[in-house]
């Protein structure tokens, strides 16, 4: 069982920038799907960024131009570049990750955005 532990969070300003990434215990080589996720309190978990294992990428209206997802390696296996910050976009974030050799995905366990002045 593969756990995957977040890193790279805190407390930003506006405006500011962050790069979030997404350590796996044990190593993935190949993805079907990876996706950041996040959820602000007293809201649903809500996916901000994903990516195919063909590295096609998607993102909603509300983070597009500003977040970008982007693959790495077999121990962290994707990262999450965010600009342009807005207290908006506090919140938990959590990678999610499809081994390519089948199975359930993993979830990290979170990781806080904080964006205030």
């Amino acid at each position: 069982q593969v756990q995957l532990v977040e890193s790279g969070g805190g407390l930003v300003q506006p405006g500011g920038s962050l790069r979030l990434s997404c350590a796996a215990s044990g190593s993935i080589f190949s993805i079907n799907f990876a996706g950041w996720y996040r959820q602000a309190p007293g809201k649903q978990r809500e996916l901000v960024a994903a990516m195919s294992g063909a590295g096609s990428t998607n993102y909603p209206d509300s983070v597009k131009g500003r977040f970008s997802i982007s693959r790495g390696n077999a121990k962290n296996p994707v990262y999450l570049e965010m600009n342009s910050l807005k207290p908006e976009d506090t919140a938990v974030y959590y990678c999610y990750v499809v081994p390519s050799n089948g199975g359930d995905g993993y979830w990290g366990q979170g990781t806080q955005v904080t964006v205030s002045s």
